[in-house]
């Protein structure tokens, strides 16, 4: 692990493998943290550098400063590119699932020189709606994370992995509970306002999309408008897979990367 500052914030971030490979950034899903990927990385080192970071609040990094009470798509881009320089890397791909494909789509959108190509996984142009999501934020803020991840956690989980896997909810509800509930409060109310719509008409980035039969939160749907207004092909779409690839199919998620990537 290592840490940067970053507008006044500390932000944690792992940067592994050989620095004459490209760089592939990974953003996570909401209230989880940069474990998510894990599984992958391993594999993922025989064809990239690999850079992943916790989001504000969550896991290692500081919380949203109290002075600022908004957190932007542009916000987290600016924090991205930021450890790309860091790891003087001047072009990446950039691989992202849930809000993590959000950051995606604004870089995608607004610094597409700076990408090689992006991945977007389980996500959406618009994702819920404004009403939804700023009930989860007075929710939170209201009840705490540790709370609220009781009834948020299982939605993140296909059938498969969780009979599979019997301790994954409880685990993920310990880690989402250890999160700054202000900071995940103003990501819910980022998010209800998230459009990309218009934003992506034009885009020229080399663009795959994935997601999961069983997921619940950005299903499938979801990504098939998110490729219509982009322009990218037909969503890959895993089979008994929910809402966090990289933990429920690590290994599929991997070839996924390195076949289109490398």
């Amino acid at each position: 692990m290592a840490f940067l500052k970053h507008n006044g914030r500390t932000v944690c971030y792992r940067l592994l493998g050989d620095s004459a490979k490209p760089l592939l950034m990974l953003a996570h899903p909401l209230g989880m943290t940069q474990a998510v990927w894990d599984d992958m990385i391993p594999a993922l080192l025989n064809s990239f550098r690999v850079l992943t970071w916790d989001l504000p609040g969550h896991g290692a990094s500081a919380a949203w400063p109290e002075a600022s009470d908004q957190i932007a798509p542009e916000d987290l881009a600016q924090e991205a590119l930021t450890l790309a320089t860091a790891a003087e890397a001047q072009r990446f791909h950039f691989a992202g699932t849930s809000i993590g494909g959000v950051i995606g789509q604004q870089l995608v959108s607004k610094h597409a020189d700076q990408l090689l190509s992006a991945t977007l996984t389980n996500t959406g142009a618009v994702i819920g709606t404004p009403d939804a999501w700023n009930t989860r934020s007075a929710s939170v803020l209201e009840l705490g994370l540790s709370t609220m991840a009781v009834d948020i956690v299982p939605r993140w989980f296909g059938p498969t992995a969780c009979e599979q896997q019997p301790a994954l909810v409880e685990g993920w509800r310990v880690i989402m509970g250890r999160g700054d509930n202000r900071s995940y409060a103003l990501l819910c109310e980022m998010l209800g306002r998230v459009d990309f719509r218009e934003m992506l008409s034009e885009q020229r980035v080399p663009l795959r999309l994935v997601g999961g039969s069983d997921d619940v939160a950005t299903p499938p749907d979801t990504l098939r408008a998110l490729a219509d207004v982009s322009g990218a092909a037909e969503p890959v779409i895993l089979e008994q897979v929910g809402h966090v690839p990289s933990v429920e199919c690590p290994d599929k998620l991997t070839r996924i990367l390195v076949n289109n990537l490398a």
